[in-house]
């Protein structure tokens, strides 16, 4: 921003700013621009455009007057007043400054901070006038300082909903969906808006970053608790500033932080204004390394997570969430608050103390594999001590389950393109269902328009495995093919491995296959079955004495 001013962007530390983004997008990469809702009264030194049409339209939270504009200190130089986003102008005033600012700057979405309302006043310059609103009898435990109104506006101010004690917990919600619909139409497609504040309902049209979190090693731990909440609350798209935001974190927490924060289901490193960078890169080359390999695990697993995300919309329910919500009637699970699960399947076992290489952790009653080899963990509802040295995070695929994969890329257009794939991970019966949702990735309302790819996978008797196609409305889906299937548990000796596709259609034929006898994974390379077909796959095996 040009002094802390929304809707605009400095020309001489940023020049050239606009044909960097376009640059950025070329490389299928995608921008996102951040916002405070605190407008700058700065335009008594020079021109401001969204301050003096605000001003002339009356678009601000007043005093308890009704007449005077709340005024605090935020970012800017300058004084800010708080647009009012209950207010039906202040909507139309605020959605023209986002379609001003994106005719300068081609943003993909919006990122809204500082939106509880933030204030670095108490109230305002002149603190809050005594009454039962300011000061009421009853203060929440979780108010850090004496007053209600610590470093926010005065609770006797008004919105055109009502004063801002009633509706404090909703200025931000309040903000975001007029923002997602500016957002989906100067976009063209979904768009996302990223808010740090929230309310019931948000999920719906906004991601959430957990606020401003320290680099400390407690904090990695304490981002998993919030990720699980927000979750529980109906907001999945959640995650936290990856190494921390205020403080100076370390090469080794930063590693760390980032194997863990690769599977928050939003995924961002970020930081202050007066700190060390951060991103791996600065670092050397190993934090380099092992954050690209985690991150390259994550984007392998972006359809699972995408499918998680598709079961969510459509379903409600959690993308990331803890193991009791799977394991309700182990009491074992009930207080664990340093493992979580995505979806029924993945096991996540971050590190999240200085100096660790093993990690202490709860198997549930399943059985799980090794993701890296697809060997069967020898545990089962009991607590063990994992090996984590500082380059491996150790990760499990549940017994029972199919993930669907692809092949990573650079970023999410590329790998969008590369072969599809699948881990099957087989449990006491041979047995394992999944599924696979895919679309547009930026389109509108793909669900209800009907223009998806759903697919459903099932494996049976240790040595079949079965493709059904349930709905096909994305036609860029033929484009994609299966590649590499992993299968975990597998019996006996591989001797060989049978595609068909039906009596019409040509497929398989070409693939590969290896066995590795002591981790039991069977992987299956070269498949080059289009996605678009139902097929069923076949593995003949000898028991391991016969060959």
């Amino acid at each position: 921003m040009d002094g802390a001013r929304d809707f605009t962007y400095d020309k001489v530390a940023f020049r050239g700013l606009p044909q960097y983004v376009e640059d950025l997008k070329r490389e299928g990469m995608r921008v996102i621009v951040i916002l405070d809702p605190c407008i700058s009264t700065a335009e008594r030194v020079r021109p401001y455009p969204a301050f003096e049409t605000g001003q002339s339209l009356g678009v601000w939270v007043n005093q308890s007057d009704g007449q005077t504009p709340v005024s605090g200190r935020v970012w800017p130089e300058a004084d800010v007043y708080f647009p009012d986003f209950t207010n039906p102008v202040t909507v139309r005033w605020w959605m023209e400054q986002c379609r001003d600012f994106h005719r300068l700057l081609d943003y993909d979405g919006l990122w809204i901070d500082m939106n509880e309302p933030a204030n670095f006043l108490d109230g305002s310059h002149s603190g809050c006038t005594a009454n039962s609103l300011n000061f009421p009898p009853f203060k929440p435990r979780s108010i850090r300082g004496d007053v209600l109104f610590e470093k926010t506006i005065c609770p006797d101010s008004l919105h055109h909903w009502g004063s801002h004690y009633n509706v404090h917990s909703l200025y931000g919600y309040s903000e975001t969906l007029p923002t997602f619909r500016v957002v989906q139409e100067v976009t063209g497609g979904r768009g996302l808006v990223l808010s740090r504040s929230t309310f019931v309902g948000s999920g719906k049209y906004a991601a959430h970053w957990l606020g401003d979190n320290w680099s400390r090693w407690d904090n990695l731990h304490y981002s998993i608790i919030g990720m699980l909440e927000f979750n529980l609350f109906g907001i999945p798209f959640v995650g936290a500033d990856i190494c921390g935001f205020i403080g100076e974190t370390t090469s080794e927490m930063c590693q760390r932080w980032m194997q863990l924060g690769a599977f928050y289901p939003y995924s961002r490193n970020h930081n202050g204004f007066a700190y060390q960078d951060q991103d791996p890169g600065s670092f050397g080359g190993e934090v380099a390394r092992v954050s690209r390999q985690t991150l390259l695990i994550r984007y392998t697993l972006l359809p699972y997570l995408y499918t998680l995300f598709y079961d969510a919309h459509t379903g409600g329910g959690t993308v990331a969430r803890s193991l009791m919500h799977e394991f309700v009637g182990d009491e074992m699970t009930h207080a664990i608050d340093r493992q979580f699960l995505w979806g029924k399947a993945l096991l996540i076992t971050p590190v999240l103390e200085e100096g660790a290489i093993y990690v202490s952790a709860y198997i549930p009653d399943a059985v799980w594999y090794s993701y890296y080899d697809g060997r069967k963990l020898d545990a089962r509802k009991t607590a063990v001590r994992l090996n984590a040295p500082a380059d491996f995070i150790p990760l499990h695929v549940r017994g029972g389950f199919i993930l669907p994969t692809q092949e990573p890329a650079m970023n999410t257009e590329l790998s969008r393109r590369n072969p599809l794939g699948l881990i099957v991970a087989l449990d006491d019966q041979g047995h394992a269902e999944g599924k696979l949702y895919y679309d547009a990735g930026d389109a509108t309302d793909s669900v209800e328009k009907r223009k998806y790819f759903l697919a459903t996978f099932e494996a049976l008797n240790g040595s079949r495995l079965m493709a059904t196609v349930r709905h096909n409305g994305y036609t860029e889906m033929a484009k994609l093919n299966f590649g590499t299937i992993r299968v975990f548990g597998i019996e006996g000796t591989v001797i060989s491995v049978n595609i068909d596709c039906g009596a019409s259609i040509d497929c398989g034929g070409r693939q590969t296959f290896e066995h590795d006898h002591e981790t039991r994974e069977l992987v299956i390379r070269d498949i080059s079955v289009q996605s678009t077909k139902q097929w069923v796959m076949e593995w003949r095996t000898t028991p391991s004495s016969d060959v």
